[in-house]
């Protein structure tokens, strides 16, 4: 079998184990050979009980890869994972195919493609959005941009992890650009629901009840229903032990992309921007590791609020 051929079965390393490459691993590994590198050893050990081999650095897990899939947070991650001294680069082989699932940019995803290029290397620019518990399940919107030799290659690993899987382009840069619309929507949806929280608050109403009542009519979404019931949490005596399943730094860096990407295209996004300052102002509160629904707590303080 040549370098270039698909396998039913390829090997798969995956490079990042966080809050979505983990499920994404295991996932696989109930199907498919995996080999998993992070730079926490606990996050190594949770891929390895899930069924998944260890690898000590990238070049290590992706040594006798057919696909590697890529799950990191940013762009410099991205580079340093790829291209660093131990990273894939130096070890996989020609014909390979990285499946590139964070959101980083069209720019990056296109500058990314241009020097795995020059290995032998093609790149499937395909991020991912559902969540941690559908990463889990193979439950995952996976929008793709890639060329068909790739696409055919990483065929059986977006197929194991997306439930939805939409190519909307030939190009590396094409995922890219969806999944900012779709980051454009949910970060504006985040904000609202935010608004929305602290405004009941500030009339005295329980914010819970809001939450509940509103989430079953039209002015519902998938955000409000569910971040809205870690919003109201957060004003609770367990307020501390709120789930992180979507870091609040993330939406500042995926609002960033949003608005950059508008501002190239000289298209006004005015909602995404004011989205973007509010997650900005949850950063510099201090909340940038905590879950993007304590955003609420930058225009409803914790120990104000109620009348």
């Amino acid at each position: 079998m040549s370098s270039t051929t698909p396998t039913a079965s390829p090997r798969v390393a995956v490079i990042g184990l966080g809050a979505m490459g983990l499920p994404m691993a295991r996932h696989l590994a109930g199907a498919l050979p995996v080999t998993a590198f992070d730079i926490s050893e606990e996050r190594r050990a949770l891929a390895v009980a899930g069924g998944a081999a260890e690898a000590a650095t990238p070049a290590e897990a992706a040594r006798d890869a057919d696909v590697v899939l890529l799950a990191v947070r940013d762009r410099a991650q991205v580079d340093s994972a790829l291209f660093g001294e131990e990273g894939v680069v130096t070890t996989v082989r020609p014909g390979a195919v990285v499946v590139l699932t964070s959101t980083v940019g069209p720019e990056a995803a296109v500058a990314t493609a241009a020097s795995l290029a020059e290995y032998g290397v093609l790149l499937v620019d395909a991020p991912v959005s559902g969540g941690p518990t559908r990463a889990g399940n193979g439950d995952l919107l996976i929008v793709v941009g890639a060329e068909p030799t790739a696409l055919e290659a990483a065929g059986p690993v977006l197929d194991r992890l997306a439930s939805t899987l939409t190519v909307i382009g030939c190009r590396p840069g094409d995922g890219q650009a969806l999944k900012a619309i779709n980051q454009l929507l949910a970060g504006v949806h985040i904000a609202a629901a935010a608004e929305a929280v602290a405004l009941a608050r500030g009339v005295g109403l329980d914010p819970a009840t809001v939450i509940d009542s509103l989430s079953q009519g039209a002015a519902g979404s998938f955000m409000f229903a569910d971040r809205g019931p870690r919003m109201a949490q957060a004003y609770g005596d367990d307020a501390d032990s709120v789930e992180v399943r979507s870091r609040l730094d993330i939406f500042v860096k995926d609002m960033g992309i949003v608005t950059g990407i508008a501002k190239n295209a000289h298209v006004p996004v005015p909602l995404a921007a004011a989205a973007e300052q509010l997650f900005l102002l949850g950063e510099r509160a201090g909340l940038a590791g905590r879950d993007d629904s304590s955003v609420v707590t930058v225009l409803s303080p914790v120990d104000g609020g109620e009348r």
